[in-house]
């Protein structure tokens, strides 16, 4: 009997041990960064990622960069996809174009982004827009469905995240979890590991984050980093990125968005 049980407990570790993985996410994914975005899917090839890892593509950046517009890029996408790059909406123009009535909220998208919390503010009717024409848009281009959304610098307002659930996107993230707007459900928590450079402070901030994360989020069935084309502007943040992929890639296989839809939270 006890050699029973101690082969089972065996078996299940070994499957939770295989059942850790990161989820890498790419950022402002536009024609706007198209050299530093190259820059990084060599980066990821070259560590081991491969093509496991997510594109947060806006389809019309700063309502100046129209992926229509951009062929070159648009192929590019599309070469990435058929490798296995996972592609989400993120935003529409990733600009905050609304004036924030609650202090809260005004806090938010001061402290947290500069100026690019585009669905903080957006009422139901216009975040339902924004969602319809930009997964119309990215599905007409790349040839495949698009069923999730990341909304730019993680800050949803209340109508936004019942806007998600109308249209049926199936997953979406925030900074503190992943979820499914059609189910209802959590899909992983834990926060998201994520880097910032605007002011030495905050890069400091964010070196210091990304130490503490790996032991801090050990237990983290789910584990999740996020890279924004801006990073790898800083030499301190492109080598600790690398650094944090590989230890994490030891005991971690990078997985997808969707596998979390039949592995639960």
């Amino acid at each position: 009997m006890a050699a029973g049980t101690s082969e089972r407990q065996a078996t299940r570790a070994a499957a939770a041990a295989r059942d850790r993985r990161i989820l890498v996410s790419l950022h402002d994914v536009t024609p706007a960064h198209f050299a530093r975005l190259r820059d990084i899917v060599a980066t990821l090839e070259r560590i081991g990622v491969g093509s496991r890892f997510a594109m947060l593509v806006v389809p019309d950046f700063w309502s100046r960069w129209p992926l229509p517009a951009h062929r070159s890029f648009v192929d590019w996408l599309r070469e990435q996809a058929g490798r296995g790059a996972e592609i989400l909406l993120h935003g529409y123009t990733h600009r905050d174009d609304r004036h924030h009535r609650h202090p809260w909220h005004r806090l938010r998208a001061h402290w947290l982004t500069a100026g690019e919390g585009e669905f903080l503010g957006l009422d139901g009717a216009e975040a339902r827009r924004r969602l319809d024409t930009g997964r119309t848009m990215l599905e007409d281009l790349l040839d495949g469905p698009i069923d999730g959304f990341v909304a730019p610098a993680w800050l949803y307002g209340p109508d936004s995240r019942q806007a998600l659930a109308a249209a049926g996107f199936e997953i979406a993230e925030g900074r503190w979890s992943v979820w499914s707007p059609r189910r209802g459900r959590t899909l992983a928590r834990g926060p998201v590991v994520a880097y910032a450079g605007r002011t030495r402070g905050r890069l400091m901030g964010s070196l210091l984050w990304s130490h503490l994360a790996g032991p801090l989020l050990a237990g983290c069935r789910v584990l999740r980093l996020a890279i924004h084309p801006h990073d790898f502007d800083h030499v301190p943040l492109r080598h600790e990125i690398e650094r944090f992929l590989r230890r994490q890639m030891e005991t971690r296989r990078c997985g997808r968005y969707r596998d979390l839809l039949t592995s639960g939270a």
